[in-house]
C-alpha cells in the first residue's frame, strides 16, 4: 500500500480531497509525474497530522516544513519545494486564498551548469563497450535531449532521408522537430540495421522469471530512466571526467557548443 492510498483509508475527508484534486489536474492537464508528487507531498502531510491538508493551520504548515526541511537526510530541496507546490494547488484548489499568500516563496538556487569540451564528448560517446550506450549518448548530446524525451523516442520517429529526428510531447506537451545534422543520421542507420530494435529505438530488457536472465523482446519497455542517468555517468567515468556529469550536462553542452560555433543564441533557443 502506498502512501496515497493509506491516507485515504486513515485520513477523514482526504479521499474526498484527493479525488478533486485529480479530477482538477486532470482538466487542467498536469503531467501525470507532477500529480504523483504533489498527491504523495499531501498524503504525507495527512498522515502526520492525521486531518485533510485543507483544514490545517499556517502554524501546523509551518512546523511540518521545518520537519521536512531539518530532517532531510540527503540535502535534496525537492520535498520542501513539492509540499509547497502541493499546498498552493490544493489551498486554492479550495478557495483558501489567505492561507495560500502566507506559504513561504520558493527560491531557486543559481548553479552554473556542467559543460564538458568537444574532446571530453568525444571520449564519452567513444568509450563504452556497449553500441547501445554509443549512440543513446550521440543522439542526447547531438540533439540536446533531455532525459524523458530520448526515452520515448521511437524508431518510427527517426527520419533518416530528410534528417530530422521527431520529438514528440516533451516539455510543455509539445512536438519539435530535431535536425540530425551529417553524422548522426548514418550512426542511426547502422544502429538500427544492426539492433533492430522493432518499436522503441532504446529498448528496455525483460527479465526471465525462471531463470533470472535479461532478455530483449518486441514487448519490452523503453530504456529506464535510471539505466539512461547511469549510462552516461559510467561513461563519463571511463572517459576519466572528474565533472559530475549526467544526463542534463549534455544538453548544456549542445547549446553551449553551438554557441561557441557562431549559432544565433535565438535560433538555439
Amino acid at each position: 500500500m502506498n502512501t496515497v492510498q493509506q491516507a485515504c483509508l486513515q485520513i477523514p475527508d482526504f479521499d474526498i480531497l484527493y479525488q478533486k484534486f485529480l479530477r482538477k489536474t486532470t482538466i487542467l492537464g498536469r503531467a501525470p509525474s507532477t500529480c504523483t508528487n504533489y498527491a504523495r507531498s499531501l498524503a504525507q502531510i495527512a498522515l502526520h497530522y492525521n486531518q485533510s491538508p485543507a483544514s490545517l493551520t499556517l502554524d501546523q504548515i509551518e512546523e511540518y516544513l521545518y520537519h521536512i526541511k531539518d530532517k532531510s537526510e540527503t540535502g535534496s530541496d525537492n520535498p520542501f519545494k513539492f509540499t509547497i507546490c502541493a499546498l498552493r494547488f490544493v489551498l486554492n484548489m479550495e478557495g483558501l486564498d489567505e492561507l495560500k499568500s502566507k506559504l513561504p516563496a520558493i527560491r531557486k538556487k543559481r548553479k552554473l551548469p556542467v559543460v564538458l569540451s568537444k574532446q571530453e564528448m568525444t571520449a564519452m560517446m567513444n568509450i563504452p563497450c556497449l553500441l547501445k550506450h554509443r549512440v543513446l549518448i550521440a543522439l542526447l548530446y547531438g540533439c540536446g535531449l533531455r532525459c524523458g524525451e530520448v526515452r520515448n523516442v521511437k524508431v518510427a520517429d527517426v527520419d533518416i532521408d530528410r534528417a530530422v529526428l521527431h520529438v514528440r510531447q516533451a516539455k510543455g506537451r509539445k512536438d519539435r522537430y530535431m535536425p540530425l545534422g551529417k553524422l548522426l543520421p548514418v550512426i542511426l542507420e547502422k544502429y538500427i540495421g544492426i539492433q533492430k530494435p522493432t518499436e522503441w529505438l532504446f529498448p528496455g530488457m525483460r527479465l526471465n522469471a525462471t531463470s533470472g536472465e535479461r532478455f530483449y523482446s518486441d514487448f519490452a519497455p523503453q530504456f529506464g530512466q535510471r539505466s539512461i542517468q547511469w549510462a552516461v555517468q559510467r561513461a563519463a567515468q571511463l572517459a576519466g571526467i572528474t565533472k559530475r556529469v549526467n544526463v542534463h550536462s549534455l544538453r548544456h553542452t549542445y547549446a553551449t557548443h553551438l554557441l561557441e560555433d557562431g549559432v544565433n543564441i535565438l535560433t538555439i533557443k
